[in-house]
């Protein structure tokens, strides 16, 4: 390393946020790293689940806060619960199962058992602690825990602003028309792949709200499209959408804008690759303006929402990045339907995630490998500074922080920004 390469004590030097520069020291030091896992991860909302992943009491899921493994839970009372996944006693977790459901856990260590709210219930042999060992301040470490639309959060910060504040009134809105994507019916999770990629998790942070890269690593997926969805993907040329800062490090990407909102336009006529599927929903009895709702959600949604710091709402599914080390991040790819919807619109949703986001899909890989290089290319010059200008000459204000043009690399500075403020606390 360059003695005059900038410390990361120096956050000017790493994010020059007035002229929109980054420091490939940002996707390499491993002491930032370290400092990034406290400073952010353990001090903001991170997106750990979604509610329909235990729909039942005692239904679980693992997951991550930073490096923290963590358990999502829902207790006989039906409230959500996050907690580490580590035995108070000698540290091992008390959870390996990926999901399920359970009535309580146990440490296959030493057996201390506890409940699905975290508390310790019962352990062998206590008469060796003492009179005085107080069970109750012995349970899992939880955090606090709160939803907005299904979408569950988690945060090690006892004295943060409650959750609907961290998003804001731009963020809650673009959730809501997310989640249209029902079509009527709740939103449930169908699947997910998941894949680790040698990459700083700020490359992805950047990736989800980058219209620019479309037309040239996707060109083998817009190959595959027919004319009609092969025009309606062609936002960069038309010049059509926008990219606008939503505060708190959180942007939205609107890359279709007749697909935003998916109640409206529904006298629109079908498009020919639903016909099939608009027959048969008819078929099955659903009428026709159920059809339409149904057909126009199956589509997705026309933008992607970036929520600092680890989940975008891309289209038609959830992207979570996980931080596993400075130059390796897990990336989970969920899939998400209709609970209680017509099993064929299920079906449509899972064929249409495979064919890009899934794991033989045509936009995961492509998308993986451009990530790889471009940690690579941070060995190249390390002084040569990453440049997330793109747009700052023509940015605009929005309807609720700076908006640009769709190839902007608006989102980008808005999540640095938040880095920037969250980093020197």
């Amino acid at each position: 390393m360059s003695l005059d390469m900038p410390k990361f004590s120096d956050l000017d030097a790493l994010y020059d946020e007035k002229n929109a520069l980054v420091a490939t020291e940002m996707y390499e030091d491993p002491e930032l790293f370290t400092e990034e896992m406290e400073k952010i991860f353990k001090n903001t909302w991170v997106w750990v689940a979604h509610e329909s992943e235990f729909p039942d009491k005692g239904s679980f899921k693992l997951s991550q806060v930073g490096l923290e493994p963590v358990i999502v839970v829902r207790d006989r009372k039906g409230k959500i619960h996050c907690m580490v996944n580590r035995c108070r006693h000698r540290a091992a977790t008390v959870c390996e199962v990926k999901k399920g459901k359970t009535s309580s856990f146990q440490c296959p260590y030493h057996g201390w058992g506890y409940g699905l709210d975290g508390s310790l219930r019962a352990l062998p042999y206590p008469e060796q602690y003492g009179d005085d060992f107080d069970k109750t301040q012995h349970g899992l470490i939880k955090l606090r825990t709160e939803a907005y639309n299904g979408m569950v959060f988690a945060t090690f910060k006892e004295d943060i602003e409650p959750l609907e504040d961290f998003l804001g009134e731009g963020v809650r809105k673009y959730i809501d028309l997310f989640m249209k994507q029902g079509g009527g019916f709740p939103v449930k999770v169908l699947g997910e792949h998941q894949f680790s990629v040698p990459m700083n998790w700020k490359v992805q942070l950047e990736n989800t709200t980058d219209a620019y890269h479309f037309p040239i690593v996707h060109k083998s997926f817009m190959q595959t499209l027919d004319g009609q969805t092969e025009e309606m993907f062609d936002f960069l040329d038309k010049g059509v959408g926008y990219v606008e800062d939503l505060g708190n490090g959180h942007s939205v990407m609107t890359m279709i804008p007749e697909l935003v909102d998916l109640d409206e336009n529904l006298d629109a006529p079908i498009p020919e690759r639903f016909a099939d599927l608009a027959q048969e929903l008819r078929d099955e009895g659903y009428p026709e303006d159920q059809v339409k709702k149904i057909v126009r959600a199956v589509s997705g949604a026309g933008f992607n929402l970036n929520l600092f710091p680890n989940v975008s709402f891309s289209l038609a599914f959830f992207r979570v990045l996980t931080p596993i080390n400075v130059e390796q991040t897990d990336i989970r790819h969920i899939a998400i339907g209709m609970d209680g919807g017509p099993d064929a619109a299920n079906q449509a949703r899972i064929r249409l995630h495979e064919h890009f986001q899934g794991p033989m899909g045509f936009g995961s890989p492509d998308d993986a490998e451009v990530w790889e290089r471009i940690q690579r290319g941070t060995k190249g010059g390390p002084d040569l500074k990453i440049l997330v200008n793109r747009g700052m000459v023509d940015e605009e204000p929005g309807e609720f922080g700076p908006r640009g043009h769709i190839s902007a690399e608006t989102g980008m500075r808005a999540a640095y920004k938040m880095w920037k403020r969250m980093m020197s606390k």
